[in-house]
Order: C-alpha cells, then sequence, then structure tokens
C-alpha cells in the first residue's frame, strides 16, 4: 500500500509526539481510514521529510511519532514567478496546480482588460485559500517538498513594474524570438494572458518594463495550457528537467 504523504503547517520535531491538526487528522482518520503503527511521510516547508508512524486515531485528532527526518527533492536551480491573468471556472485551478507540479515558486494572479473575472474581498479571500490548497495537493502528489508563495490578485500593469527576475517572458503570438539564443538565467519571470489574450498596449507595457515576448509555436495556446507548456521548456532549458 501507497505510503501517505501530506503537508502539515507544524514543526516536526524528531523522536517526539504531536497531535497532527485538525484538517490533517479528519484527511488520515476519516478519508484515508488510516490505523495506528501505519506510517506515513510528512513535510512542512522546510525542505526535509519526516517519516511518522501513526500512535492514535481518535474521531477528531490522530497523534504521530515523528521517526526520522531526511533531505527532501532538491529543488529546481530555477526561480520562477508566474503572473496569470485569472480566468473563468476551473481553468485556474488547473493552471496553479499543473505550474506547480512544474516547479513554479510564486504565483500572482493578475487583472487585465479582458479579464472577466471580478472578486469582492470575501470572494478573494476564499479564493486565495482554494488555490493554496490547490498547490499544497499537487505538492503532496509529485514529491515537492516545498509550497509555492501565492499572492494576492494585482493588476497587471502593476505586476510587470513591480516583479524582478533576471529573464522576463511574455507569451504572445506573433512574436519568435526563440528561448535557446537566451542566456541561461537563474530566475524568470513568466506573464500569461487571459483567455481572450493581452491587448497590445499591455504587451508594450510588458516589454517597456524589459518583458522579452516569446512564441512557442504554431499553434495559439488556451489560457491554462500555456504556462504548462512554456514552464516545463523553461525546466528543460534552465532548470531540472
Amino acid at each position: 500500500m501507497r505510503t501517505p504523504r501530506l503537508f502539515v503547517p507544524c514543526t516536526l520535531p524528531v523522536g517526539r509526539s504531536l497531535d497532527l491538526p485538525v484538517e490533517t487528522s479528519h484527511y488520515l482518520g476519516k478519508v484515508l481510514r488510516a490505523r495506528p503503527e501505519q506510517t506515513i511521510t510528512l513535510f512542512n516547508g522546510d525542505g526535509q521529510e519526516y517519516t511518522c508512524s501513526i500512535t492514535q486515531v481518535g474521531k477528531k485528532q490522530v497523534t504521530i511519532h515523528v521517526i526520522i527526518s531526511h533531505p527532501g527533492l532538491l529543488a529546481s536551480p530555477l526561480t520562477t514567478h508566474l503572473g496569470q491573468v485569472l480566468s473563468r471556472g476551473d481553468r485556474m485551478d488547473y493552471a496553479v496546480q499543473k505550474a506547480t507540479e512544474m516547479g513554479v515558486n510564486i504565483i500572482t494572479p493578475l487583472f487585465s482588460e479582458r479579464c472577466e473575472v471580478r472578486l469582492d474581498q470575501q470572494r478573494l479571500q476564499k479564493r486565495l485559500h482554494h488555490w493554496q490548497q490547490i498547490a499544497i495537493s499537487a505538492c503532496e502528489q509529485s514529491g515537492r517538498n516545498d509550497t509555492p508563495k501565492i499572492n494576492p490578485p494585482i493588476a497587471l500593469q502593476d505586476w510587470v513594474s513591480q516583479v524582478e527576475a533576471q529573464s522576463k517572458l511574455v507569451l504572445h503570438p506573433h512574436d519568435t524570438v526563440p528561448l535557446t539564443d537566451m542566456p541561461a538565467p537563474t530566475s524568470c519571470a513568466l506573464l500569461i494572458g487571459p483567455e481572450g489574450g493581452l491587448t497590445e498596449a499591455e504587451v508594450r507595457a510588458a516589454t517597456a518594463q524589459h518583458f522579452q515576448a516569446i512564441c512557442l509555436g504554431p499553434r495559439i495556446l488556451r489560457t491554462e495550457t500555456a504556462p504548462v507548456a512554456t514552464l516545463s521548456l523553461l525546466q528543460h532549458l534552465w532548470g531540472d528537467y
């Protein structure tokens, strides 16, 4: 049986026993039906993985004993920051999930001229929590020991003027600068437009802030596909693929 691998937002002192957070306890006890003496793997974002043994499963609480820690997977040498214009339905969920699997470090949702998503403060907080949980689940599945930071949404113009990276890229179907001609950076910011694409004014605003317009090929990608394809290529060229 596969060993459960879960994220917990707490310290994991080796040789000590502790009660897991309520959500994690519920998932282990009610969903996975874990039992005492079962081995699980936990991580908390500090770069380590922790082998633990379940000592008690109660109605609302699971207690574990931390047996040993060991280094997890090394992070990619390429730091990536995705600026993703918000999209409707589950497209944004897909982009967050797959970008996390591709090793993205920071995701900033963006508002643009053609963005059709509007969020009040209450809905915004719910969506941020929802996206963070999607990212955590993707880390649990993919073997990552760190979780990407998801920033509150901001205007596209503000993001392109603030973001810092050695290489800044904007996906644009009418430019054909090959990535292979660029020097290898250690950090990269990637701007992805909405379902209707970026306006010419937005592309000009990005290039004025030293973003390089690139095109991956002859086919125009959907807004949720574009970050996956581009991050995969960046990891292949400059990261750990």
